[in-house]
Order: C-alpha cells, then sequence, then structure tokens
C-alpha cells in the first residue's frame, strides 16, 4: 500500500488545559515520515478550547470544524471524517492520556499491508500504563470480554482511543453513534466485515475525574447495549 498522508482526527470537549500540549506533540512526531494532516472537531466547548481553535482556524493552521451543540466523540468522529484526504486515519484525543509517539507502530503495520485496522492496546503490557481505577478496569475487561465472546475475537482492549485506519475502510463505515459508544459501534462493524484488525501495546497515562476524566459507568452500559445491538443489525 502507498501511503503519503495521515490524517489524525483530534475531537475536543473542554480541554483547554492540553490542546496546545497535544497538538504540539502530534506536531512533533515522526508518523513514519508521512505527510500530516490534523482535523479538530469542537463539540461546543465552555472552557475556551473554542476560541483557541478559532484562531488556528483563522491562521489556516489546521483543518477546524465546530458543532453548535455539545453532540459527543461519535458526532465530532463523523464530522471530521467528512475532510479527511489522508490514507491513514488515525483518532487522537485531545487530552494527554495518549502518546502520539506510539502512532508509528500502529500506522506500520498498514502500510506493510499486513492489517486494515489497528488498535493501540492499554492492556497487552510492554509500555508504560498509569495504574487504572479498578471499576474501570474491570468495566474495560467485561466489555472487551463480551465483544470477544459475540464476535468471535481476541481483543485485549476494544475501549481504547487509538484506532488506526485505511481511510477507504473507515469512510465506508457508517458511524450512527454520537458519543462513547462509537468504540463498540466502529469495533463491531470492522469485525462483522472480517477486516484484518490488530493491536499493537501503547503507553497511557490515564486521568482521574478531578483531572478532567469524562466517561462513567453510565458509558460501559451504553456499550455494552451498542455491542449486542451491532451484532443483531447494522
Amino acid at each position: 500500500m502507498v501511503v503519503k498522508k495521515i490524517s489524525i482526527i483530534i475531537p475536543v470537549y473542554n480541554e483547554i488545559h492540553t490542546l496546545e500540549k497535544i497538538l504540539e506533540k502530534v506536531e512533533n512526531s515522526q508518523m513514519q515520515q508521512l505527510e500530516k494532516e490534523i482535523i479538530l472537531v469542537d463539540d461546543a466547548s465552555t472552557d475556551g478550547s473554542r476560541k483557541i481553535l478559532e484562531r488556528y482556524k483563522q491562521e489556516n493552521r489546521y483543518k477546524v470544524d465546530f458543532h453548535a451543540k455539545n453532540m459527543g466523540k461519535g458526532a465530532a468522529i463523523r464530522t471530521a471524517l467528512s475532510h479527511i484526504t489522508g490514507d491513514i486515519v488515525i483518532i487522537q484525543d485531545a487530552d494527554l492520556e495518549y502518546d502520539p509517539d506510539d502512532y508509528n507502530e500502529l500506522i506500520k503495520l498498514i502500510m506493510d499491508d499486513k492489517a486494515d485496522v489497528v488498535y493501540g492496546s492499554r492492556l497487552s503490557g510492554g509500555k508504560p500504563s498509569r495504574a487504572f481505577k479498578f471499576t474501570h478496569l474491570v468495566g474495560n475487561k467485561v466489555l472487551t470480554f463480551i465483544t470477544n465472546l459475540l464476535y468471535d475475537s481476541t481483543l485485549t482492549d476494544m475501549e481504547t482511543c487509538y484506532k488506526a485506519f485505511k481511510a477507504d475502510i473507515i469512510k465506508g463505515i457508517t458511524i450512527k453513534s454520537n458519543r462513547f459508544e462509537f468504540e463498540p459501534e466502529i469495533t463491531a462493524k470492522v469485525l462483522k466485515k472480517k477486516y484484518r484488525l490488530y493491536e499493537t501495546s501503547i503507553s497511557y497515562y490515564g486521568r482521574d475525574y478531578h483531572e478532567g476524566k469524562k466517561i462513567t459507568w453510565k458509558d460501559g452500559i451504553t456499550a455494552l447495549i451498542a455491542l449486542v445491538k451491532y451484532r443483531i443489525s447494522d
């Protein structure tokens, strides 16, 4: 596969303390020397993140889009996909939980035509990982186990943010989820279509709620419903 450009999708919602730092890290990462296309979608931030993104858009520094009201991560990714022109697409949260230096290992599997989709696993070992809250770890493992049971797979971390795709594959998938249930939906559809899905170890510097973490146990219930829903129907 000839790859010249990578599109990095960054959904943003109230990340004023980390937004500029993560963009600096993305800019400085090597990414197999590929041309970078950074696409940011502000999901109606109220903390000043939107003003930063408005400035970037005026400077024509990145591709930037805005939601008039808060719709969720899945909706932001759906909006961003309408702007991509790269050969590979990778999803990056606007916090500092994930390290763009791990991109190389994800995209190399696609560039070598070994994989169509690559997930960065926080739980397969070999990279630094901040200790999870026990409840988060159990929830993640339960959701991943149910994914494997329903879709006959061997994933270790279905809920990971770091997902890399051949661009034509993710553009060919209709994303219906608006919020965090994007993760189980995209996983279900990739597995049902039998795309070559690989995992590779990544670093993880997780946040606690007082540091801005947004996902809750309610999102776990929604994810479980989505896994069952998309197993039965698209």
